[in-house]
Parts: C-alpha cells; sequence; structure tokens
C-alpha cells in the first residue's frame, strides 16, 4: 500500500510541482523512481521488469505521437517529455509488486488448505 502512495506521489510531483528545467524534473524523478524500486523491491527482476516497461512504454508512447492520435504541447525527448520513462518506470516497479503481493497470497491461502487436508489425514 505504501509503494503505490509512493507512485502516486511521483505521479503528482510529475503534474504539480514546477521546476526550472525539464533536466531538473528528469533527474529528480529518476532518483524518486531509484528510491521507490530500493525501499519496496531491491529485486533484479523488479529493476528489469521496470527498465522493460519504460522502454516499451515510451517507445509505444512515441508511437503514438508520431501518428498524430496523442500530442505533447512541449515535447523535448524524441516526441515526449522526458519524464516519461521515469513515471513508467515506477509504474512497473509497483504492478510488479502488487502482482507479487497478490501471488503469495494465493499461495498462502493454497499452503493452508493443504496443511488442513493432512491434518484430516492424520485424524
Amino acid at each position: 500500500m505504501r509503494c503505490v502512495a509512493v507512485f502516486v506521489g511521483i505521479n503528482h510531483a510529475s503534474a504539480k510541482i514546477d521546476f526550472a528545467n525539464n533536466l531538473q524534473l528528469s533527474l529528480t524523478l529518476a532518483v524518486m523512481s531509484i528510491g521507490l524500486w530500493w525501499l519496496f523491491d531491491r529485486s533484479r527482476s523488479g529493476f528489469g521488469l521496470g527498465i522493460l516497461i519504460a522502454i516499451i512504454a515510451t517507445f509505444v508512447t512515441q508511437l503514438l505521437v508520431y501518428n498524430g492520435v496523442y500530442r505533447y504541447t512541449e515535447p523535448d525527448f524524441l516526441y515526449v517529455r522526458s519524464w516519461l520513462p521515469c513515471v513508467f518506470f515506477s509504474g512497473g516497479v509497483t504492478m510488479g509488486n502488487i502482482g507479487r503481493q497478490l501471488a503469495l497470497g494465493d499461495y498462502d491461502e493454497k499452503e493452508i488448505h493443504n496443511i488442513g487436508d493432512v491434518k484430516q489425514h492424520i485424524d
């Protein structure tokens, strides 16, 4: 739950906080995104998932802008905003953590169910 709150904070920062320039905004969001991964994940697979999602989602967004489906008022990184990969990265890490927690919840329920079956056979 805290991971989702930090992700929402990163999204809010990208939209509402005024920075002197886009480089400052991009670097701040990059540090916050890496911090989100460090605080809530720290796994190689989580980092790789975040990087992969950031690359693919930024590429898809660039295609959409290039084909006129979507438009940015001030693109500064190949048709899109430079901070966009940072938001996609933090979203990928957040969704990975949510998926992991859901999978662990299913595993725990199955484990409890299996333990109950063993107890019944013993009695």
